[in-house]
């Protein structure tokens, strides 16, 4: 399928998506800039992808591949792709695989998570499949036993492992406790989250001769997004042009034009026709960092964090202070876990470790500390009986909280009870 013209794309898509009829009705009857599109309201697109009474689709759901994403937060939701746009979709991915270092010949193990209408299993399969260069594919899956998926690594001896960075800190952590090291693995493909520096050196313990890389940027809902710029800054991504057009905009929904400034990052998929994405917030707050090349950093999630009684603490900046805080970098992983008890709030700290029985209370010390004297609110919420003292919780990074269907690290875990 070509490349539409954004004007015959919104002119299609007002016209066979009930959705974007209503939220362009008050437009003149032939756009051809993006910037005079509002951007989608994430709720209501939602409400109007339901799988019943869909409002949203161009087309009866006759022919299609149907994902679920959403799976960290929120409730579930529905993405559909026809089999063409399924194949482009994987197609163009594949080839920003081969940019990110995939060679002629690599064996790749895929320890994504399949089932359950998830798709990164299948995507990074298919991306592979069709890429450009040769490769040798290994479908393990990311919910194999850590013996079986090392036999199955050694057996190949495999080059590249793809997956989760939670996947594949668990599978070191494993390795680095049995004292074994997988020696063959050159390169370390990782997706649908960030990896932190305080990860390297548990994966560089158990994979000695592995660089550690983005496999690219996607989403199921919001398709293509960023091709792996290797470097080494692993955020950084090139906008997979003419696919779709990448934007990042203010708070007012103006796009952000200087390198450095920090907006919401917004796309628009100009090959899509049954799920159209026009203008669509991805979810990821991010910065150019070569406006006219289509180069971007990526931030981290726009909104992620917790709210503990009357204080607010966002994921990526505790995570910031830990990270400083822990100047010999003894924590490979962290969650912020939000207890009930005594009828106040509280935050637990959980924090990954090597052997948590013999963690460093001075860490734990130093990392409340800091988290204190640069969240003064929550320790006047503590004196003021509002909400529990801060907790650090140490525990194998295998420990840490999972969605059960991605394998993705859950940032936030709501241990409260519902009434």
């Amino acid at each position: 399928m070509p490349v539409q013209s954004l004007a015959e794309l919104i002119r299609f898509a007002r016209h066979n998506s009930p959705f974007y009829r209503d939220l362009y009705s008050h437009l003149p009857g032939r756009v051809a800039h993006l910037t005079d599109l509002p951007v989608v309201p994430q709720a209501e697109f939602w409400r109007a992808n339901s799988p019943r009474a869909n409002t949203l689709l161009t087309a009866p759901l006759e022919e299609a591949v149907v994902f679920r994403s959403g799976g960290t937060t929120g409730s579930p939701k529905f993405s559909y792709y026809t089999r063409d746009e399924w194949r482009e979709f994987t197609t163009a991915f594949g080839a920003g695989i081969v940019k990110a270092g995939l060679r002629p010949g690599h064996r790749v193990a895929d320890l994504f998570y399949a089932g359950d209408l998830y798709a990164s299993f299948s995507f990074v399969l298919d991306s592979l499949h069709r890429s450009p260069v040769a490769n040798v594919r290994l479908p393990i899956g990311g919910a194999t036993p850590w013996e079986s998926t090392t036999a199955t690594l050694e057996e190949f001896r495999v080059q590249v492992v793809a997956g989760t960075p939670t996947t594949l800190c668990a599978l070191a952590e494993r390795l680095v406790r049995a004292g074994r090291t997988l020696a063959d693995v050159e390169l370390l493909f990782f997706g649908g989250e960030c990896l932190f520096g305080d990860q390297l050196p548990l994966l560089e313990a158990a994979f000695p001769n592995a660089e550690a890389r983005s496999l690219g940027y996607a989403s199921v809902d919001a398709g293509l997004l960023g091709e792996a710029v290797p470097g080494d800054d692993p955020r950084i991504h090139r906008a997979f042009t003419p696919h779709t057009v990448v934007e990042i905009v203010d708070e007012e929904n103006g796009p952000v034009g200087k390198n450095g400034v920090p907006g919401r990052l917004v796309v628009t998929d100009l090959r899509r026709r049954l799920m159209p994405v026009l203008r669509y917030p991805v979810g990821d707050q991010a910065e150019w960092v070569d406006r006219d090349g289509g180069v971007f950093r990526i931030l981290g999630r726009a909104e992620e964090g917790v709210r503990v009684g009357p204080v607010t603490l966002h994921t990526q900046d505790v995570h910031d202070i830990v990270t400083t805080a822990d100047t010999a970098g003894e924590v490979t992983g962290l969650q912020l876990v939000v207890r009930r008890e005594d009828g106040r709030d509280g935050l637990v700290l959980r924090l990954a470790t090597g052997e948590p029985s013999s963690a460093s209370p001075e860490l734990a010390d130093a990392v409340t500390t800091a988290i204190l004297t640069q969240r003064p609110l929550y320790g006047s919420a503590v004196t003021a009986g509002h909400v529990n003292p801060l907790v650090v919780e140490w525990a194998h990074h295998r420990d840490l909280v999972v969605n059960s269907r991605s394998g993705k690290l859950v940032r936030v875990v709501d241990e409260r009870p519902l009434t």
